[in-house]
């Protein structure tokens, strides 16, 4: 659900005074467990290190990323990808083409030298 408007956003001012009179490439990462905080215009070109519940990921803050939170961009799960014996076959057959391709460029580049 999204947050009122008559409230306005939610950015923390611990944040906000942690970039006050700063420029963006001076600055290093900085660290942050607010990942419920609105991201301000005034953010945009700082680099949060925003926590995930194990470590920070480093975010950079973009004008397209203004008014969502900062905790969309530092994911607290990790993929681990869809496997089964149909993707292990899959690998392995492109594998082998990969091995091929390599293969034929080095022959290739070994009959332009003779």
């Amino acid at each position: 659900m999204t947050r009122s408007l008559s409230k306005g956003p939610n950015v923390d001012p611990r944040v906000l005074k942690k970039i006050a009179g700063k420029k963006p490439q001076e600055t290093g990462v900085i660290k942050t467990w607010l990942r419920a905080c609105h991201i301000s215009p005034e953010m945009v070109g700082f680099k949060f290190g925003v926590h995930n519940g194990k470590d920070f990921v480093e975010v950079l803050v973009s004008e397209d990323m203004v008014g969502h939170r900062l905790g969309e961009f530092s994911l607290t799960r990790k993929f681990t990808k869809h496997g089964g014996k149909m993707q292990k076959e899959l690998e392995a057959k492109k594998k082998e083409s990969e091995m091929a391709a390599a293969s034929a460029a080095k022959a290739a580049t070994t009959e332009k030298k003779a």
